[in-house]
């Protein structure tokens, strides 16, 4: 991480250039330590922009910053408003503000980044946040070099996310939600994604690299059934509050994954390993490859270093299971559920599904070969609408049952077709 740079400390005259409708703002515009932008107003700020430390900056309407940006006092929103902040300069801009706290730091309704000066033109050396949906536009945001974050409230999306605009560096993720993390390196967009948790006040938060972790976590101390360990990239992702472990999906890229990962290699599969830092060593936390996606999935214990590897598969144990991992509930009465042939005999399991994100949208005890079934409808925590059918697509399932010895995990993809 490089120091912090010295920022321009002599801002200069704010200027606020407004178009109609804006006359309804006027009064609120009279105290400049106290800014307020109503609904339907339109702001547009062509020089540097400082919020001191007594500062109050609310934006209820559209304000386009031009140039710096420098918050040491409160900026936010009312929470019933659709305020967005625009970073549309044409020169590189400086995000910034005083060392963050629950009260000093920019947050934002929603946020358009828009900035077509270099590759990199967003230089975030602050937290900021985003309570309704950021839109990545163009221009990276260069939030490592500075020590930033962009943090994303409990309900908070983004969109337009791609390899000329991410978040290069630290991206916090607060709530339930499961959430695709913007994250990448060095031109690349290199998401990690996260299915939901248990809790509203669970925060995550996620890093890519695109570097080998060798220096720092050395591949050569692994567990046995590992064999290549990705050398090109790797996430650091953390649990910063909560208790609910996630489902993890890492995304597979031909431009950094390197081609090893890729390559077959008999009796070997894709999984995602982690640094274990009691252990001082790689582990596998198993995971099952969607190829048609490109992503690797898993339901992670613990949390730090991860990334991806070639992982000698475990010797498959005989049984009398048989997975059938496609239906199509059209009611025709062929592959109408998610039949596990032999299950019947394991009435002490559990089964979950997950979709693409990680949400978990069935789970159930005792799953069967009759009533007890999974019939392309959701039915996890997070289901609003229980009587619509689960849209065409590719899910994720654990299966765990009990033998007379022991507990077995089988675990792999399930495609659901309600086309036909």
């Amino acid at each position: 991480m490089k120091n912090r740079f010295p920022f321009i400390k002599n801002i200069t005259t704010l200027i606020l250039v407004v178009f109609p409708p804006v006359f309804s703002v006027q009064a609120q515009l009279l105290n400049p330590d106290q800014i307020k932008v109503t609904s339907g107003t339109l702001v547009s700020v062509h020089f540097d922009f400082k919020n001191a430390a007594t500062g109050e900056f609310i934006n209820d309407g559209q304000v386009h910053i031009f140039n710096h940006w420098t918050n040491d006092g409160k900026v936010s929103f009312t929470p019933s408003q659709q305020g967005t902040t625009y970073f549309t300069g044409q020169e590189e801009q400086i995000i910034d503000g005083e060392i963050p706290s629950t009260v000093v730091y920019s947050r934002f309704k929603n946020v358009t980044f828009n900035n077509s000066y270099a590759s990199t033109p967003f230089l975030l050396a602050t937290d900021i946040s985003v309570s309704g949906n950021s839109n990545f536009q163009r221009g990276i945001i260069d939030a490592d070099s500075y020590n930033g974050k962009v943090i994303f409230e409990s309900n908070a999306t983004h969109s337009n996310t791609s390899n000329n605009s991410f978040v290069d560096g630290r991206v916090t993720k607060i709530g339930t939600a499961a959430f695709e993390f913007p994250v990448g390196d060095a031109n690349y967009y290199r998401p990690s994604i996260h299915g939901n948790s248990g809790d509203n006040s669970d925060a995550y938060t996620a890093h890519y690299f695109l570097q080998n972790s060798d220096a720092n976590y050395p591949h050569s101390s692994k567990q046995d059934n590992i064999q290549l360990i990705n050398d090109k990239e790797y996430w650091e992702i953390t649990k910063d509050n909560g208790l609910t472990d996630i489902v993890l999906t890492l995304t597979l890229n031909p431009d950094t994954t390197p081609s090893f990962i890729y390559q077959e290699m008999a009796g070997t599969a894709i999984q995602i390993v982690r640094w274990d830092t009691a252990e001082k060593k790689w582990i596998s936390e198993g995971g099952v490859t969607d190829e048609a996606q490109r992503m690797v999935t898993a339901k992670v214990s613990g949390y730090g270093i991860f990334t991806l590897a070639r992982v000698t598969k475990a010797p498959e144990e005989l049984d009398d299971l048989i997975v059938y991992n496609a239906l199509s509930p059209n009611g025709d009465n062929k592959n109408d559920f998610f039949h596990i042939k032999g299950i019947d005999k394991y009435p002490d399991n559990s089964l979950e599904i997950y979709n693409r994100w990680g949400v978990l949208v069935y789970q159930t005890q005792g799953y069967n070969e009759s009533d007890r079934v999974f019939k392309g409808f959701s039915d996890g925590r997070a289901t609003v609408n229980r009587g619509a059918g689960l849209p065409t697509g590719t899910y994720f399932y654990i299966l765990k049952y009990k033998t007379e010895t022991k507990v077995k995990e089988k675990s792999g993809y399930l495609y659901v077709n309600q086309d036909n």
